[in-house]
């Protein structure tokens, strides 16, 4: 027949701390939340609509512009008269002109505009994911945070479950003269040690959910709780894929090197933008427009009838070709090249620096698979010498610091194994975040 005390432990064990919460959120609700409120997100979101009007406006470059004029001149003093002679007289004209333009070849800047807009588009578009894949690592982390934290709840409740059990048994023998006022004030004195750290526990707990209701961007951490996800199943048996192979899945996968991969090309369009100005340019012109004059102290047609007589239209080809405008067409170029060098450099850190990230993740998720191993090993031990302490102390072989002690250790280790489990958990997930996976416990 198993021990009462043990049996007292594994009963306290499976007792959740209790919380408000009346609706607890997952992991990945958590995400989708945060994705949708976080403000920073919100911004990459606006940068992108930028992103698609400068696009509409590189593709509206290709169409024909309208403008309509309409002028009221008056002249005073010596002017021409309708009979070609000038004289001292005041005359007024009125005029009406419609005029359209298209351009018909611009040194490809035109298409190559509109591509340069579409490749910043597509990189706008993976910065955003990028910014989404950060605020969901930041999420996990504080959901782990949490779970550690409402798992040391527990041990420190359990622990109050078996010093509450020991005060009661002292009681008892010490109401029937086998015990002294000593042990059963030591084992008060360690009731309430328990009690605080129970306490300083439940407050870390609801730290821990006031920071992930914070990056949730909620009005308020009240109600608000998350679903807990056990770490008992995590054996720390799984093999894990070398470094140099998560990161030949990652560069196909993370939105950070598209992004940069991206504004490589659209250095490209920026140049062949900057040569543009080495060709010569054509456009089409039309129009047409009327007059309508006045001349003081002479007879005038009346308005109607000078604007049909004044009325003309105009097709036209316009040529333009550069010749010297003191290298500045050379130097846009030569710029337009450094700053596809600067790019190239930019992919080249960004590769480094999700290389040594994943490096990070991996030897970490190593470190903590060993520790997970070294835990459930000390855990397992420490669980035998209370065991065999308990019942030397029950048959009077052992004394209440011994127990007490046995009793700490065990509740240490497994407060260790739990921080290891979730450690475990936590890199294990995020590894697999790097090779395309969603962030899921």
């Amino acid at each position: 027949m198993r021990n009462p005390i043990i049996l007292l432990v594994m009963y306290a064990a499976t007792l959740s701390h209790p919380l408000r919460a009346q609706a607890p959120w997952n992991l990945s609700q958590c995400c989708d939340y945060a994705v949708a409120h976080n403000i920073g997100i919100r911004q990459q979101e606006n940068q992108i609509r930028q992103s698609e009007i400068q696009l509409s406006n590189a593709r509206n470059q290709r169409l024909p512009d309208l403008s309509a004029s309409a002028g009221q001149n008056f002249s005073f003093g010596r002017g021409l008269t309708a009979q070609n002679t000038y004289t001292n007289t005041n005359t007024s004209s009125t005029s009406f002109s419609l005029g359209t333009s298209v351009p018909l070849f611009t040194g490809f800047r035109i298409p190559n505009t509109i591509k340069l807009s579409r490749l910043n588009l597509e990189a706008a578009t993976a910065d955003l994911e990028k910014a989404k894949n950060d605020i969901r690592v930041q999420v996990a982390q504080a959901y782990v945070q949490i779970l550690y934290d409402m798992e040391v709840a527990d041990v420190a409740h359990r622990q109050i479950a078996i010093d509450s059990a020991q005060v009661a048994r002292l009681q008892v023998l010490l109401d029937n003269g086998k015990a002294n006022e000593a042990q059963l004030s030591q084992q008060k004195a360690t009731l309430a040690q328990s009690q605080l750290t129970a306490t300083q526990a439940d407050n870390s707990c609801q730290l821990a959910l006031l920071s992930l209701s914070q990056l949730l961007e909620l009005p308020s951490p009240e109600g608000f709780a998350i679903e807990r996800t056990e770490a008992g199943s995590v054996s720390g048996q799984e093999v894990l894929p070398s470094p140099d192979a998560i990161f030949a899945e990652a560069l196909g996968l993370r939105p950070e090197v598209a992004a940069q991969q991206l504004r490589i090309q659209a250095a490209d369009k920026s140049i062949a933008i900057a040569k543009a100005d080495y060709y010569p340019s054509l456009s089409f012109s039309a129009g047409m427009g009327s007059n309508y004059y006045k001349t003081s102290g002479f007879k005038a047609d009346n308005f109607s009838t000078q604007m049909k007589n004044n009325f003309s239209q105009y097709l036209g080809l316009n040529l333009n070709v550069p010749i010297f405008n003191r290298f500045q067409t050379r130097n846009s170029v030569r710029n337009a090249r450094i700053d596809r060098e600067n790019q190239l450099l930019a992919l080249d850190n960004t590769k480094k620096s999700l290389y040594k990230e994943i490096q990070q993740a991996y030897y970490s998720t190593v470190a903590a698979q060993q520790k997970l191993k070294s835990c459930m090993q000390a855990s397992q031990s420490a669980a035998d010498a209370f065991r065999l302490t308990t019942a030397k102390y029950e048959q009077g072989q052992a004394t209440i610091t011994e127990f007490n002690e046995q009793k700490n250790n065990y509740l240490r280790t497994e407060s260790d194994l739990t921080q290891a489990r979730y450690e475990y958990l936590y890199q294990t997930a995020l590894i697999q975040f790097y090779r395309g996976k969603a962030l899921s416990f």
